[in-house]
């Protein structure tokens, strides 16, 4: 009679093809996978609810490989399980590790290998990009019971823990107490420098216990101790932190336990000392047929889950099954560009002059409602940032049914954990605080960005007219800073219908990041004919033609634009005719046809840009003409005060339009 594959052999099975594959492109990992392996044949094996014919599942349990730097741990796992079929990962996948065009690049992508969750390989992003995961399944199972029941497990590193984001990620976890999430912490004792004593003496096990959550220790070789702990996990109210005591390097003769292990291929020698004493006698890539069929038998063990699964959507009343379908499908709902349009049309009636912030929060009253997936949220800033409105109940500890959020000042949390509610699906989320604080969350907003999700953050006082706070508070780098990161879209409306239509366009990109910036200071209102086109979807639109033949173009975003208007006025009255063209989001235009972005810039002999911030980034548009706005830091006074003393005003801007007209 025929015997199963030992757990040491389904354990080599991931080790060695790991190991393989970073021989041979002579660059990568081997260090966790190789330590790492035992952990994750238990957690496959033995606890994982997925069907690897279907990695989209809306109701799979989650794997989150927080320390990517393992990368070759998940594409073993994903191959030997036949995870996606025809279009998961092939043994030649694997021998093409780290190849430009590969599936199996150095560190995980989301979208671009099956099977992959989230993008992970910045230190502690995983991790925390999991708490949002965590907290999207319990608002969606709030939403929807019956139909979303699963958990979220991460395997993190000593590094992922040192990164400072992971007691951000970890405080809001266990405040929230998402006891659906599972973390797996690879003690392994061994960072590049070498052993973790060498700059770390942090009791982890406490440490998680003082933010909420329960943690213990246990021996990452151990199966019977790693299913035992995850089964305790599973029991309790809490999130758990299961540290587990592993080799990093497992298996090899000399660098087993080292440094040397961690991120440098091992050499013939090493390797084949390696599949001796773990009694390996395949050569490279090679997987024993009983192996391999068991591992695909654990890929194959969820398909009776999933079919319970579907009858549970089917018997769902068809509205809301519908409804659940359009969510997880990424679609916005067919009535909203009707609910923009009517609110547009008020806006153009009612010219309302407030501040960009209160404009947001006016948006969001009626834009909410329309798009019930919307989860707004603020890191503090609650009352600043304009973000909570009727339709978005607060969630609490103790009920998710809300659809806002309170991060605590923790703005790199806030952004990483909205980048997990988006991977998970059916929701979209919103972050909110201060522009210059965007520097807190870049490498979250940077992740968003190249894993191509949709988020929509809200950053408001967005410029030196914030006033009184001073530069420490007043953003001057930070829009040419959020517009050099591709995929990034930065918006900066000018006034309440800008606004509105920015929020819209931003929520249509389903595949790319935004953010709103938006100001502290009252605006008057420019839009005042209703125009059915969405113009900020464009990037850059004339708002205020020339009377005539313009000699001069004037270029603007967000509450310059007003002052570039003014100035067209001032050069109206010396004789010079003027247009004035908004750039709500210059990314936007930049994708424009070349036809439409030669007609919105223009033929004027003179193209000159006002911004309250520096200029990097306009001459795309202005060429080497003048440009009014700022080449330092802020100072601390009454907005109006501070943009005189800076000369951000429109009589400088005429000034320089006409003097450029002379030369």
């Amino acid at each position: 009679m025929a015997t199963s594959p030992t757990h040491d052999s389904m354990a080599n099975a991931i080790r060695f093809l790991a190991v393989d594959a970073v021989e041979k492109a002579n660059s990568g990992h081997p260090g966790l996978p190789m330590g790492a392996a035992d952990v994750a044949t238990v957690l496959f094996r033995d606890v994982l609810k997925f069907d690897a014919a279907d990695p989209h599942w809306p109701d799979r349990d989650r794997f989150v490989l927080s320390a990517g730097h393992g990368s070759m741990l998940l594409y073993a796992l994903l191959y030997l399980t036949g995870t996606g079929g025809d279009k998961g990962l092939t043994i030649d996948d694997l021998k093409g590790f780290r190849q430009v065009g590969s599936k199996t690049p150095g560190h995980p992508e989301y979208g671009h290998t099956l099977g992959v969750e989230t993008t992970t390989g910045p230190l502690g992003q995983g991790i925390s990009t999991a708490v949002g995961m965590a907290m999207a399944e319990r608002m969606m199972a709030a939403q929807f019971p019956g139909v979303i029941d699963h958990h979220t497990y991460v395997l993190a590193s000593d590094g992922d823990l040192m990164e400072g984001v992971s007691q951000e990620a970890i405080a809001i976890a266990g405040h929230y107490k998402l006891k659906k999430l599972i973390v797996f912490y690879d003690n392994n004792g061994i960072s590049i420098d070498g052993k973790t004593s060498l700059s770390d003496s942090v009791d982890q096990v406490a440490r998680f216990k003082s933010a909420g959550w329960n943690a213990s220790n246990i021996d990452g070789h151990d199966p019977a101790a790693i299913l035992a702990a995850v089964r305790a996990a599973q029991a309790s109210d809490k999130p758990t932190m299961i540290a587990c005591k592993t080799t990093i390097g497992f298996g090899l003769p000399t660098r087993a336990g080292t440094n040397k292990a961690h991120g440098e291929a091992p050499g013939a020698a090493e390797v084949a000392g390696a599949r001796k004493a773990l009694n390996w006698p395949y050569e490279a890539f090679v997987v024993p047929d009983d192996i391999l069929a068991a591992w695909r038998q654990i890929g194959a063990k969820g398909a009776a889950a999933r079919a319970e699964w579907g009858k549970a959507l089917e018997a769902l009343e068809p509205a809301k099954r519908a409804e659940f379908e359009r969510r997880i499908g990424g679609h916005l709902p067919k009535g909203f560009d009707a609910v923009i349009d009517g609110y547009k049309r008020k806006l153009a009636q009612d010219a309302p002059e407030i501040a960009t912030r209160k404009a947001g929060e006016a948006a969001l009253n009626v834009i909410a409602p329309a798009v019930p997936e919307l989860v707004t949220s603020s890191a503090d800033l609650t009352p600043s940032n304009n973000t909570k409105v009727a339709a978005t109940k607060e969630i609490t500890p103790d009920d998710f049914s809300g659809r806002y959020i309170h991060w605590g000042i923790r703005e790199h949390g806030m952004a990483a954990a909205c980048n997990g509610i988006s991977v998970h699906g059916g929701l979209i989320p919103s972050g909110a605080s201060f522009l210059a604080f965007t520097d807190y969350a870049r490498p979250a907003l940077r992740i968003a960005a190249l894993a191509k999700i949709r988020v929509v953050h809200v950053f408001t006082h967005d410029s030196i007219g914030l006033g009184e706070d001073g530069p420490t508070h007043q953003p001057v780098e930070h829009l040419a800073a959020l517009r050099a990161m591709p995929n990034m879209f930065l918006w900066r409306p000018a006034d309440s219908v800008e606004t509105v239509e920015c929020w819209q366009a931003a929520l249509e990109r389903e595949h790319s990041p935004s953010i709103l910036a938006l100001t502290r200071q009252n605006l008057p209102a420019l839009r005042k004919s209703h125009v059915a086109e969405n113009l900020c979807a464009r990037g850059a639109y004339e708002i205020a033609p020339a009377e005539g033949e313009a000699a001069v173009s004037i270029f603007s975003s967000g509450s310059e634009v007003s002052l570039a208007v003014a100035a067209q006025q001032i050069l109206k009255g010396k004789g010079i005719a003027a247009r004035v063209v908004s750039v709500p989001c210059m990314d936007a235009f930049f994708e424009q046809p070349a036809d439409y972005r030669k007609s919105v810039i223009g033929s004027a002999k003179v193209k000159v840009a006002v911004e309250a911030a520096v200029r990097f980034g306009w001459d795309a548009i202005i060429g080497d003409g003048p440009f009014v706005g700022m080449t330092g830091y802020g100072e601390s006074g009454p907005y109006k005060a501070v943009y005189k003393f800076f000369g951000i005003t429109p009589e400088a801007v005429a000034d320089a339009a006409a003097k450029a007209l002379s030369s």
